[in-house]
């Protein structure tokens, strides 16, 4: 049994949907605290060949708060639907405009406030679109000691999961030991995403950006390509 643990992320790049793609259980912290720096709620898409924010508005409220317990902003109902003007004004011209367009304007039109479960919703609809099959389970529903942080958690989770592989994004290659892993019976592997480029309306090609930008530059099938071959593990 392979799992891998991330915190959600809004219309996360293509290597979250390798990881994804890689295990066969994908675990996602919603008792985590939330973090403004990171990409929980934020993303980039391409704007006239530049990379441009795309972000969820937040209830105000206390930063120690899990991710869980953050909500949408009340200007969200108004901001969506610029959101969905500034996503649709970028890529109307791309080549897979009218079968992406409807899965975003899904995801983005969900009638939920809370941050977690709106977030959820959207890799859910994206992954049914890319015939995703892994199950996604939710952090807090596992039986663990919540209140344990970092490479403790992780391994307590994979335990309670009957994990024999822990799979992470070679971003996280400094904050876990592979002999600890070891030590309780777990093999520790990266997966490092290999250079994927695509066509962006003949621009110079910006990497990193949101799913969204994979999806409407290339079709469901190259897409289900790079998930599958386009890694390595480390």
């Amino acid at each position: 049994m392979t799992i891998a643990v991330m915190q959600p992320y809004f219309f996360p790049y293509l290597g979250y949907y390798q990881l994804i793609t890689a295990v066969d259980e994908f675990v996602i912290y919603d008792n985590i605290e939330f973090s403004k720096k990171g990409w929980i709620n934020r993303n980039r898409i391409l704007v006239n060949g530049r990379a441009s924010y795309i972000t969820l508005p937040l209830k105000k409220d206390s930063d120690y708060l899990d991710v869980k317990e953050r909500c949408l902003a009340e200007i969200w109902r108004s901001e969506r639907n610029k959101m969905l003007n500034k996503i649709r004004v970028a890529y109307k011209r791309s080549p897979n405009f009218n079968a992406v367009y409807p899965v975003v304007e899904t995801a983005i039109l969900f009638e939920e406030t809370n941050l977690f479960r709106f977030i959820l919703n959207s890799l859910n609809v994206v992954a049914a679109y890319l015939e995703i099959k892994t199950p996604l389970i939710i952090s807090s529903s596992i039986e663990i000691d919540h209140s344990l942080k970092g490479e403790a958690k992780v391994l307590s989770i994979c335990d309670a999961r009957g994990a024999n592989i822990y799979l992470n994004s070679i971003g996280g290659i400094d904050l876990y030991n592979k002999n600890t892993f070891k030590s309780r019976g777990i093999d520790l592997h990266f997966l490092k995403s290999h250079d994927i480029r695509y066509e962006q309306f003949n621009n110079d090609f910006v990497s990193s950006l949101s799913i969204v930008d994979v999806l409407m530059f290339n079709p469901k099938e190259k897409i289900q390509e790079f998930l599958k071959s386009s890694y390595e593990f480390i």
